[in-house]
């Protein structure tokens, strides 16, 4: 099997990244923190209700089981047969590596190289993998979006950009996929569909957060800007997204006249859920994620 160890230029490109996104972590959060009162900020995290933050954190973590489902369909799609246990325990992996190790390799590296290793399928075809999974998550997050814009925008020239950026950007990854992507194509719809779930659990654990900090008005709008939050953090910008959803959460408070302090803590909450969901993961760098199917194979043998 052909191997591409990494080159020094790439190494120092890669630390380079890092040190650029810590930067810009920094430079949002002080951003943030000049524009809310922090003592404000720190009496109302007093007050958060935990048994409902605590519910948060468990819809969270079913949503990334569901989109561990979503991925293992891909997989599938290139002979990559993996059963859900052992895939889910290699997603957690990877989120685990994604938030706490970024300087050292990514989730969605260490799964391509993992995979191509273990099944020998080639690199082109486990990234691709990888990233139309994200990229069909992208799709469904763009429907709730949308569904969410009607719900609380007033301009209509926004309401309706938002329902035709959803079914163009999707209409062009459907055709693009069944063009140049044909091993992909048959787990299509059926991501698609997983992407939607995926997002309405996400929401769901959103809904619980806003509801423990005893919040009970304006919660489609908080939903909004919640999914706005959620496209920023993808962004490989900041450091998980830390900063970057915050300001988010700051700037359309604004926008909708809602509290400000509030809206940042939301911001932060997810982020430590997050955090509390995707630090489970490392127990497979001391637990060999896939160490059943070795099992299974030299049984077979």
């Amino acid at each position: 099997m052909e191997e591409y160890p990494p080159k020094p230029h790439i190494k120092k490109n890669k630390w380079l990244g890092l040190l650029l996104k810590i930067v810009v972590t920094i430079v949002c959060l002080w951003y943030v923190t000049t524009k809310i009162d922090l003592k404000q900020l720190f009496e109302t995290l007093l007050n958060v209700k935990w048994l409902l933050f605590i519910v948060s954190i468990i819809l969270y973590i079913i949503s990334k089981i569901f989109a561990s489902i979503r991925l293992n369909i891909y997989f599938r799609n290139i002979n990559i047969h993996i059963p859900q246990v052992a895939n889910f325990k290699l997603y957690w992996l990877g989120l685990f590596y994604n938030l706490f190790l970024p300087g050292s390799i990514s989730g969605d590296a260490y799964k391509v190289i993992r995979l191509t290793k273990q099944f020998g399928i080639p690199y082109k075809k486990t990234t691709s993998a990888v990233l139309l999974d994200r990229l069909t998550g992208l799709l469904g997050l763009g429907f709730v979006l949308a569904f969410y814009g009607i719900l609380v925008l007033d301009n209509e020239l926004y309401m309706i950009g938002l329902v035709v950026a959803a079914i163009l950007s999707t209409s062009i990854t459907y055709l693009i996929i069944k063009k140049w992507f044909r091993d992909f194509f048959p787990g299509f719809w059926p991501t698609f569909f997983w992407g939607l779930v995926v997002q309405l659990f996400a929401n769901a654990s959103a809904y619980f957060i806003i509801l423990s900090l005893g919040i009970t008005h304006d919660l489609n709008k908080y939903l909004f800007i919640f999914l706005v939050a959620s496209i920023a953090a993808v962004l490989p910008l900041t450091l998980g997204g830390l900063g970057a959803r915050e300001i988010v959460f700051l700037e359309l408070s604004k926008y909708f006249h809602l509290n400000e302090h509030t809206s940042v803590l939301i911001g932060f909450l997810v982020y430590i859920t997050v955090v509390i969901s995707s630090a489970g993961g490392m127990i497979y760098i001391f637990i060999d994620p896939l160490k059943s199917l070795e099992r299974n194979a030299v049984k077979t043998g």
